[in-house]
């Protein structure tokens, strides 16, 4: 286990996002496994941090445990690129992209990858009159997502006027674009991806509307499914579609895709996370777990995915 020993680890985690206290549960799980592995490791909470400090830490490579917005948008990435410091995950572009839910689903229309309908609503030109019109063109009931933010932010749901515009101010609190989908109805998967191999899929159960906030991090009721009661074909056929959806958006490395089933049995993409929860009880470890890597593996899994990456 002591190969990585005169490998130095900086994990950025913390920061300035919405996130931050996943990122801070992320970020001290991560530092633990990979100093069980045999690595030097050094946690840095990037929140009051100047980043070019790290160029003089002696670093060999950082492992990127930052959620949502600086950390997930490609904006660490292009500060490490310029210093010439490996990192774990998607690269600029790759981040950037999946971090913003509707350029992610341009790309899949683009490339005709499944994914729901939906309309662009901008903060500076929003009226209060425009929401019938959206409704109307949706199918009635929709799901309202700022276009950056992670860990279901900001996200509610509409199927009348008053609804709409009050989940538009409440979401225009943290996006100026806001996406406004089709309400899919019907269960959640969540693929977790680790290099060219999509992991086994998660089925998420929750009495909640939808897989909001508070079932993600502070219910009890929520359960995961995995494996995910799929048939053989079926699940064959969802890893397939979040490997094409995760290259599509330009990610890399390892991260997670997000997809519903509506009740035609159709597959709706839903967005790429690039860097997922890491805390021992988030998803892409318990897909892990029952694909045979347990938490140190994984975590070096990614560390060794990153090295390939660089070549």
């Amino acid at each position: 286990m002591n190969n990585h020993l005169s490998e130095k680890i900086a994990v950025l985690y913390g920061g300035n996002s919405a996130e931050r206290d996943v990122s801070l549960r992320s970020g001290a799980a991560v530092a633990k496994a990979l100093t069980q592995a045999g690595f030097v490791v050094e946690l840095i909470d990037t929140k009051d941090y100047c980043l070019s400090d790290l160029s003089q830490k002696n670093i060999d490579r950082v492992f990127i445990a930052l959620h949502g917005r600086g950390g997930e948008d490609g904006c660490v990435q292009g500060a490490l690129e310029y210093m010439n410091i490996p990192y774990t995950g998607s690269a600029v572009l790759g981040s950037a992209l999946s971090m913003d839910k509707i350029r992610s689903k341009q790309i899949w229309q683009a490339v005709s990858l499944p994914t729901a309908s939906f309309a662009i609503v901008k903060k500076n030109e929003y009226q209060a009159k425009q929401a019938h019109e959206v409704l109307n063109r949706l199918g009635g009931v929709v799901m309202v997502k700022p276009a950056n933010e992670g860990s279901s932010i900001g996200m509610a749901k509409a199927s009348n006027n008053e609804q709409l515009n009050n989940a538009l101010t409440a979401a225009f609190e943290f996006d100026n674009e806001i996406l406004v989908e089709s309400w899919i109805e019907g269960p959640e998967f969540t693929v977790s991806i680790l290099g060219e191999q999509a992991l086994p899929a998660i089925r998420m159960e929750t009495p909640n509307e939808f897989y909001d906030y508070q079932a993600k991090y502070q219910s009890t009721t929520t359960q995961y499914h995995c494996p995910s009661g799929l048939s053989e074909q079926d699940e064959s056929e969802l890893q397939t579609l979040a490997l094409a959806a995760f290259k599509a958006t330009g990610a890399s490395g390892w991260g997670r895709v997000d997809v519903m089933r509506n009740l035609q049995g159709q597959w709706q993409l839903l967005e790429v996370n690039t860097v997922p929860g890491m805390t021992e009880t988030s998803l892409v470890p318990k897909a892990a777990k029952v694909f045979g890597l347990n938490f140190v593996e994984l975590v070096t899994r990614i560390v060794e995915l990153s090295k390939q990456e660089s070549q």
